[in-house]
């Protein structure tokens, strides 16, 4: 019984207390939308945030886009995107080749080579003049941490360097 008595009075004065404290209210949200200058941080150190406008692109909707080139034709998709120390994109890491994901090789695209357009509201579109060929023939772009070292090469039962990795791409 005293522990019931004990958890009421608790209860009660944890609400009091609830209901005590103020807060200053948010201000409200305006009605129409506001084009925002990117997230930056304000005097107090605080970050202030944006809006998506509809011309933005975001990566998780880039990452998995097959790319085609002016014939229309598949060659590859985009794997990645590499920024460099100032958050801008240093290049694409586009997969070429292989099938559902085994024997792909992956090859970094200078950004000006990729064109990115939006189709409509929900849809994108990666173009490139060149072809699936040119693609294959250029070097392979090795992951940080993914390539190994002369020691393990030389290991009986080491992949040489040059081996892909078995899972997909993660950044670094």
């Amino acid at each position: 019984m005293r522990s019931l008595l004990l958890g009421t009075t608790l209860l009660v004065a944890g609400t009091a207390l609830a209901f005590a404290q103020t807060t200053d209210a948010p201000a409200p949200a305006p009605s129409a939308p506001v084009q925002a200058a990117p997230a930056t941080l304000a005097n107090d150190l605080r970050p202030t945030f944006v809006v998506q406008n509809k011309s933005d692109m975001v990566t998780s909707k880039l990452v998995g886009l097959t790319i085609q080139n002016a014939a229309n034709e598949t060659i590859g998709e985009i794997a990645d995107v590499v920024l460099d120390e100032k958050n801008t994109v240093k290049s694409w890491v586009v997969g070429v080749g292989g099938f559902l994901g085994i024997g792909t090789k992956y090859v970094a695209v200078d950004p000006s080579a990729l064109k990115l357009a939006r189709v409509d509201d929900a849809t994108l579109k990666a173009t490139i003049d060149t072809n699936k060929d040119q693609l294959r023939a250029a070097p392979e772009y090795i992951y940080l941490g993914k390539a190994k070292t002369n020691a393990d090469a030389k290991s009986g039962d080491a992949k040489p360097a040059d081996a892909k990795p078995a899972d997909a791409p993660k950044a670094q």
